[in-house]
């Protein structure tokens, strides 16, 4: 473990827990930008990680909050986001294998596309989406979490949209991500992508997570919303300039 990289990982770690404790989503988001754009780590490990500490995060932010869950939305979007995961896990193996160019430019794709989502205010519906869009929507995670460990932009953009409380579609939100990293870090056990090293750097970020996670819940930001907006940005120009290296190196 080089020194460079332990320290990047765990500026990561430590930021995306608290967005993630303040906002209920996006420590799969912030991690694996910064870790793509630094190359401190293969994006299969990462990933793995992500999962693993993403589950601590979740059981540590939903303490006291488990009334709050919406639970017919969550039965809807674990519905489709559950049989997604295995199909995203699959294509990261494919195309870090064999395509990593396009494996970052997709990345850096999702990573605009994503922060452009969260930075526009979404606009409350009157009425709550129709049972197929919800499993829609938990697909379209489920896809994005098994490729990236990282389904809360989707989830968290049309959750938001929905006449919830916010204290809710925070809730029910965190407990969709208990089921997505727990099928997934089971999904890439069954390949054997379980390594010591993926254990090794687990062991460094579980204290950051609870440390970053606690500091969420103890210290929330004034605005939350001018949090998210400073957030985001920073997170558009790092999916921009992965976007800007895989077309160069492409090149």
């Amino acid at each position: 473990m080089e020194p460079w990289v332990v320290a990047v990982f765990c500026l990561a770690v430590g930021l995306g827990s608290y967005v993630q404790a303040v906002t209920g989503f996006a420590l799969g988001f912030v991690v694996l930008s910064i870790i793509a754009l630094s190359h401190a780590l293969d994006m299969r490990t990462i990933t793995a990680v992500i999962s693993l500490l993403a589950l601590l995060n979740v059981l540590v932010a939903l303490r006291g909050q488990i009334g709050q869950i919406h639970r017919r939305s969550w039965g809807l979007l674990c519905l489709g986001q559950v049989p997604a995961i295995w199909v995203g896990v699959a294509w990261l193996d494919t195309l870090a294998a064999e395509h990593v160019r396009l494996l970052e430019a997709m990345l850096g794709a999702f990573v605009v596309i994503g922060s452009l989502s969260m930075l526009m205010r979404p606009q409350t519906r009157p009425e709550p989406s129709r049972p197929v869009a919800w499993v829609a929507a938990g697909a379209a995670g489920g896809l994005l979490g098994g490729l990236f460990s990282a389904s809360g932009p989707v989830m968290g953009w049309f959750a938001y949209r929905q006449p919830l409380l916010v204290a809710q579609i925070r809730a029910t939100l965190l407990a969709c991500f208990a089921v997505t990293t727990t099928t997934r870090t089971l999904v890439v056990g069954l390949n054997g992508g379980l390594t010591s090293a993926v254990w090794l750097y687990v062991g460094v970020g579980v204290p950051l997570v609870l440390l970053g996670t606690w500091a969420g819940v103890r210290w929330r930001p004034r605005s939350e919303a001018g949090m998210r907006r400073v957030a985001f940005t920073c997170l558009l120009g790092m999916g921009a300039w992965l976007l800007v290296r895989a077309a160069v190196g492409a090149g």
